[in-house]
């Protein structure tokens, strides 16, 4: 099984990675089985019920619209975030569907009752992962042509129905030249090649695609992060959802403006950062998932910290921070998960945590065994994180979160760093622990919305 940083990295619309990315793309591989089957044109109408966390928190997470726009043929990484909105609107002030819309030449329009053929199920679930979705098509007489079962487990990955049991993740057999599925395995192979966590990554890479090829694509995942940040520092309002919460990245960097020396205001912009960020995906904004939306904030936020506070830090240093952060987020999606719906927060923002962290350790120019040093320390204080958005919104406490993670990131590549990798837990103890904890969590603290916070916050 082989994983790509750019499969932990991708471009995408908030406000969830699971409940908008997921269930879109699994929208659009829906359609696009009917198409490819000869059956788009025979299609009457098609049904979807979401079970799970899909069913009990979709509304606040946007799974129907992500839905909508799937099977009119969107892809999460190119669908016109200003315009999302109009588009499902359209579909429901006119009651048709265009399948397959997004394609040129391809659509096929029906008539869509979404009341009546897009079904939440608040307390149903299907048996393999919390966040099952099923999609149904028939003839004009009602005929099935259709049925398929999707998974969507953390991150925006996606399975279907015929990938149960096979660990969570389409198999993917590439051969990679230092392949690892462990900390420790990760660290051995540095210490017999001499090579840094970044470099054993990149070789990794180059199983898909050019050295050229992956600098760009990482080079513009970091644009997409800074024009993220860029857009959350520069508006402001309420944020959509009914919790009228408002937008503050924009006025607290005004106000640190102000005061004049950003050194001394590290921590406190780094916090903006990442609440800048996880405030434009609330509204729905184009976001990098890393390694989730709900946790969308953190690296991008450290990746500021570094580019700003850190003397010499350059484009090649970016390049390293993103292949040390996806080998970290790797070993965390092979090995646990970062799905909120599945363990906790402390798989998605505990897990970026712990990426950002090791993967500033790696750049400030730590050794292999700092770099995995950080990422312990990251993971080990986000331990048993539950995942309970007031509303079912990724707003409270989702935006805070990502600030205070991020912070957090810093300080545990800073600790790593003034020691010399030595230390009695391993990352691999702490993503057994991380697994093992969000097993034991009550499903109320997963992401349903019928736990802690957002049941102990009246919504107003």
């Amino acid at each position: 099984m082989a994983i790509s940083v750019f499969d932990l990295f991708s471009i995408g619309i908030g406000p969830s990675s699971s409940h908008t990315v997921g269930p879109m793309r699994a929208a659009r591989m829906f359609v696009g089985r009917l198409k490819k089957d000869g059956l788009l044109a025979e299609t009457g109408s098609v049904r979807a019920e979401l079970f799970g966390s899909l069913g009990a928190t979709g509304h606040g997470h946007g799974t129907p619209k992500a839905v909508l726009l799937g099977l009119e043929g969107h892809s999460p990484r190119t669908v016109d975030v200003e315009s999302a909105d109009d588009e499902v609107a359209r579909i429901r002030s006119t009651g048709r569907l265009r399948l397959m819309g997004a394609e040129i030449g391809d659509a096929h329009e029906i008539d869509f009752d979404e009341p009546n053929q897009l079904i939440l199920h608040r307390r149903r679930a299907l048996p393999y992962h919390a966040n099952g979705m099923t999609l149904f098509a028939y003839d004009a007489a009602g005929t099935p042509l259709l049925e398929k079962t999707y998974y969507s487990v953390g991150g925006g990955f996606v399975v279907d129905e015929d990938a149960v049991g096979e660990d969570r993740i389409k198999l993917d057999d590439t051969v990679l030249k230092y392949p690892f599925r462990s900390g420790d395995e990760m660290l051995r192979l540095a210490q017999e090649t001499g090579l840094s966590i970044s470099s054993l990554m990149l070789e990794n890479e180059k199983a898909w695609r050019t050295e050229d090829e992956i600098r760009e694509g990482l080079l513009e995942i970091w644009r997409v992060m800074q024009a993220c940040v860029s857009r959350g520092m520069s508006r402001e309002g309420i944020l959509p959802g009914g919790l009228k919460v408002r937008r503050r990245a924009a006025s607290s960097a005004r106000q640190l403006r102000a005061d004049g020396d950003p050194i001394l205001h590290r921590s406190e912009w780094t916090t903006i950062y990442a609440m800048a960020v996880n405030e434009e995906n609330a509204a729905g904004g184009r976001v990098v998932t890393a390694p989730t939306n709900g946790a969308a904030g953190v690296l991008p936020a450290v990746l500021h910290y570094y580019m700003h506070f850190v003397p010499g830090a350059d484009e090649d240093g970016i390049v390293r921070f993103l292949l040390a952060a996806g080998a970290i987020g790797m070993l965390f999606k092979e090995n646990a998960s970062i799905s909120g719906a599945e363990v906790g927060c402390q798989g998605e923002v505990g897990s970026a945590c712990s990426m950002a962290a090791g993967a500033l350790a790696e750049v400030l120019g730590g050794t292999p065994e700092q770099v995995e040093n950080a990422a312990e320390i990251g993971m080990e204080h986000n331990l048993g994180l539950t995942c309970d958005p007031v509303g079912g919104l990724v707003q409270i406490p989702c935006i805070e979160r990502n600030g205070m993670a991020a912070v957090k990131a810093v300080t545990a590549a800073r600790m790593a760093m003034r020691g010399d990798g030595s230390h009695k837990v391993s990352l691999d103890k702490v993503i057994k622990t991380m697994k093992e904890t969000g097993a034991d969590m009550k499903v109320k603290y997963k992401e349903t919305a019928r736990g802690g916070l957002a049941v102990n916050v009246i919504e107003c």
